[in-house]
């Protein structure tokens, strides 16, 4: 089978639905089958990977609390058809597919199968797609199948279009978590450490773990915070922290992807406070994956994937107050910070790529048979 996976968002700038599209792709080829990735780019010098198409350069628009770096030129259907034409693709799959420009113009002229991803949660709407709905429909009925990554994600389009949605989560690599544990030396003298993974972003919800800590830190002295990641509050955050004086608290920065996992594995717990328009979340499946207990807030996205009281907490979202206290419990309680432990390794199997890429290509054969297309021969060419 011949699949392009195409992103609406900067392929040189790490993202959750851009590291959605390299797992599918992957794990595809480890299958056998040939696969394109196809997207923006802002880094035109860097040679594009084995399999990549480049089509058009991104810019910055903020979006839903964060900022989305997308492909905004409308000139770029004649590359687009000459790509179709040249690869002629089994199935073509976007992602994020109503979301401007490339998606759109693929599904504009894509004559194989067609079939959507649908990646984001955002609980009060979307305003593309209530400002733009009668336009886009003609370019969600070109869809022949679509995917949901959580019921968070399919709750939000369905509001816009009607139809039948294929729930497939995100997925995770559970080698690098689930392996033999390394901790971090420097983080293994016997503090308690509770970890935040994620963008300094306010829908991340890190202010209110900084608000909850002082709580914590004066219940369970012997406590430290520990936040990987990188983003635009960060230097607010850490003012708070100088502001308030509150001690045993590191910001790592950016941490590479060789070394989460060992920040994973110098946890007792994760704790991802978020407020709201997360679909899945990939932290909690990499914290689970590596065997750890959450605390999370209790938004869809989140509790589509765990269980409060069974791999962890869920907490109110922006409760500082229910944050500290339902941290303090879990640290304090060794047995029950090890059952949840256990029970959300078992839960992360669930969710391995390798399960979610067979989803997915036994959800294109269903689409190829319907439409009587037959892998490896050649599919019609785009149309004008």
């Amino acid at each position: 089978m011949k699949i392009a996976l195409v992103s609406p968002y900067d392929l040189a700038v790490p993202g959750g639905v851009n590291t959605h599209i390299t797992r599918l792709a992957q794990n595809f080829a480890a299958l056998g089958h040939e696969t394109r990735i196809i997207g923006p780019s802002s880094d035109e010098l860097a040679p594009a990977p084995r399999g990549t198409i480049v089509i058009g350069k991104p810019r910055s628009i903020p979006a839903s609390g964060s900022v989305a770096r997308i492909a905004l030129n409308l000139r770029l259907s004649g590359r687009v058809k000459e790509v179709l034409s040249e690869e002629r693709f089994d199935v073509v799959h976007v992602h994020e597919p109503l979301m401007p420009v490339l998606p759109i113009q693929f599904l504009r002229h894509s004559e194989t199968v067609n079939v959507g991803t649908f990646h984001a949660a955002k609980e009060g709407g979307n305003r593309l797609y209530s400002y733009t709905r009668t336009l886009l429909r003609r370019y969600y009925r070109r869809l022949d199948g679509k995917i949901a990554v959580s019921p968070a994600a399919e709750h939000l389009v369905s509001r816009y279009f009607a139809g039948y949605f294929n729930i497939i989560p995100n997925g995770v690599d559970l080698t690098p978590f689930s392996g033999e544990p390394r901790p971090l030396p420097q983080l293994c003298d016997g503090k308690r450490n509770i970890l935040f993974v994620g963008r300094m972003e306010k829908r991340k919800g890190l202010a209110y773990l900084l608000r909850a800590y002082p709580l914590i830190k004066g219940e369970l002295p012997n406590t430290r915070l520990v936040i990987v990641g990188d983003g635009r509050l960060r230097e607010g955050y850490e003012r708070y922290v100088r502001k308030h004086e509150l001690a045993d608290v590191i910001f790592t920065g950016y941490v590479s992807d060789a070394d989460i996992p060992r920040y994973y594995h110098s946890a007792d717990v994760c704790c991802f406070p978020a407020t709201g328009n997360e679909s899945q979340g990939y932290v909690l499946l990499e914290a689970m994956a590596a065997g750890k207990p959450l605390v999370a807030s209790n938004i869809e996205g989140y509790a589509s994937v765990i269980t409060d009281e069974v791999e962890g907490r869920l907490t109110r979202p922006q409760d500082s107050e229910g944050l500290a206290l339902a941290l303090v419990h879990l640290l304090a309680d060794d047995r029950a910070r090890h059952e949840m432990a256990e029970r959300a390794r078992l839960s992360a199997q669930q969710y391995s790529w390798d399960r979610i890429a067979h989803k997915v290509l036994s959800y294109y054969e269903r689409l190829l048979y319907e439409r009587g297309i037959h892998p490896g021969k050649v599919c019609p060419g785009p149309q004008s």
